[in-house]
């Protein structure tokens, strides 16, 4: 359809399609949080704080992540509100599927730009497979459903060119960073705030190769601070139980059950109970022993006495 209109002399013909909807100049909504923001800071001292273990590694599965779901409500799945989210013009949408029909996307990871949707993912910064393999293993169903959409920040999730999203694939920094050179820096930043974020793990190669780069390309480098994950219940669960010895019979004897003095502010030693390495704690000061025999404590910080970002205790070596 298109309309003629005639203003000081001038014609101007306006072109609209049918059954699409130009949006206007309210801005997009993206599940953004009004939570007080947390964490941010430097970037080489933020990539101290989260904890390093190897990968988890088996038991993945794409399905495991319910993605691209429409979880606040609004109409429109996350992929399509990344979509109208990162167009650099006004997208073109469709009004009763919400469907994005057509926009201007620059791609951060190799600068191509592009007109049609079909020419672009929407990457998941740290891929799903590597969330899994660094702690979401053993997140509830609907803290991985939230994982996958999350739109709340928009570093999680990013619209990029399709063919150099899927060379990345699952692959963490120490097998690839973006093509497009001064984009680097940005992604670590990005990298290390999900991972900060979503409580998530690194491997020895993978911190290693992003603390060479911050040391060689990206010094100085600070990263924004971030609104609390929207996360359903723990984010890292491992069951506390108490191991045999603590049930034993000998744990009944006069002499384990007479009483002791501790200060008020000591927190009795949780001996025989069984913690999961960087799992949340409480409370601080609380020790367990993980299940290849060594100490574990409850602490706020990590074992060179820097802040964990979130302020909040997690088991690490005594």
């Amino acid at each position: 359809m298109k309309w003629r209109i005639v203003a000081n002399g001038a014609a101007l013909v306006v072109t609209i399609s049918i059954g699409a909807t130009i949006v206007g100049s309210s801005p997009v909504r993206t599940n953004a949080s009004s939570k007080s923001q947390v964490g941010g800071g430097s970037a080489i001292g933020l990539l101290q704080t989260i904890r390093v273990e190897s990968e988890h590694g088996g038991g993945y599965a794409r399905a495991l992540f319910e993605h691209w779901r429409d979880i606040d409500g609004d109409g429109c799945d996350s992929r399509e509100q990344v979509l109208k989210r990162d167009s650099v013009t006004l997208p073109q949408v469709d009004p009763y599927s919400c469907k994005v029909i057509a926009g201007d996307w620059v791609s951060p990871y190799d600068g191509a730009r592009w007109s049609s949707p079909s020419d672009i993912d929407i990457d998941h910064v740290v891929a799903l497979k590597e969330a899994w393999d660094s702690g979401a293993w053993a997140w509830s169903k609907a803290t991985r459903k939230a994982y996958a959409n999350d739109t709340s920040d928009k570093r999680t999730l990013l619209a990029v060119t399709d063919n150099v999203n899927q060379r990345k694939s699952d692959k963490d920094p120490s097998q690839w960073v973006p093509p497009l050179k001064s984009y680097v820096c940005t992604y670590l930043g990005n990298w290390i705030s999900v991972k900060a974020r979503w409580n998530l793990s690194m491997d020895i190669s993978e911190r290693g190769r992003i603390k060479n780069l911050l040391d060689s390309s990206c010094t100085g480098l600070v990263i924004e601070p971030w609104s609390a994950a929207p996360v359903s219940g723990t984010m890292l669960t491992s069951p506390v139980t108490t191991s045999p010895a603590a049930t034993s019979p000998a744990a009944t004897s006069p002499a384990a059950t007479s009483p002791t003095t501790t200060s008020a502010a000591t927190v009795p030693a949780q001996v025989g109970v069984s913690v999961y390495p960087g799992a949340w704690c409480k409370p601080e000061g609380a020790t367990g022993i993980y299940t290849n025999g060594k100490s574990y404590v409850c602490a706020k910080t990590n074992a060179s006495g820097v802040a964990y970002s979130d302020g909040r205790a997690r088991w690490r070596r005594g």
